[in-house]
């Protein structure tokens, strides 16, 4: 089930708490202010257990699930309205944004995907976050990488998803992955490989790649986390 050859196989983790890690990702900072971070990794990866720890380690987090703009859209054909709906005017005019997919209309969900004034950080959480139809957008981008398998078999446990959606979900996101190397583009790799469900107080292990977003090109230390307390 691997995705590409060239996709970085962890062989040393470096441990990092929460807070090192966002002052990592901070760095990032972007001359307006605000920092725009991209979390991508295939389908059960730990991507929004990842994004959760980190907005709850700081008030001025918001998060954008990728999900919520898919949603009876399109698998992966989303980024033009990532782009133009959330990213630009993040970029453009800052928080606080408010963006109604069509598709919520439509189908009658309630709601928006809000940005509020007071986000300082922007994690933008899912498979195809970081993509390089939307890359020049970011700050920093995280890579969460977790064995294909694992993965699979988280998709199946969560019982959200029948079994035929989820293979017919992964024969589409393997190819897509394999064709962006979104890990290619990575500030930071985290292995989601042991993301401890329900640990209130995990420790968040992972290196950020000196320099900017085109630095790593796949061979920046990596980390882990782990469900030491």
């Amino acid at each position: 089930m691997a995705i590409c050859d060239d996709e970085p196989k962890p062989v040393e983790w470096v441990e990092v708490t929460v807070e090192d890690l966002l002052d990592r990702l901070r760095e990032h900072r972007n001359a307006d202010g605000l920092t725009i971070v991209g979390i991508d990794g295939r389908s059960g990866s730990g991507k929004s257990t990842i994004a959760a720890r980190l907005a709850a380690a700081d008030s001025s987090i918001a998060i954008v699930h990728t999900d919520d703009i898919a949603w009876h859209h399109s698998f992966f054909s989303w980024h033009k309205i990532l782009a133009e709906e959330i990213l630009r005017p993040l970029r453009t005019g800052g928080p606080p944004v408010s963006f109604r997919p069509p598709a919520w209309s439509e189908r009658g969900r309630p709601g928006a995907i809000d940005i509020p004034s007071t986000a300082a950080i922007v994690l933008v959480e899912g498979v195809g976050a970081t993509h390089r139809e939307v890359a020049h957008w970011l700050d920093a981008a995280i890579w969460v990488h977790t064995d294909p398998a694992l993965a699979q078999r988280r998709c199946v446990d969560r019982r959200i998803d029948p079994v035929d959606f989820i293979e017919d979900w992964m024969a589409q996101e393997n190819p897509f992955l394999a064709d962006d190397r979104p890990w290619s583009r990575a500030s930071v790799i985290i292995s989601g490989e042991r993301v401890p469900a329900g640990t209130s107080n995990p420790h968040v292990s992972g290196k950020a790649c000196p320099g900017t977003l085109s630095h790593s090109h796949g061979q920046c230390p990596v980390g882990q986390l782990s469900d030491s307390v």
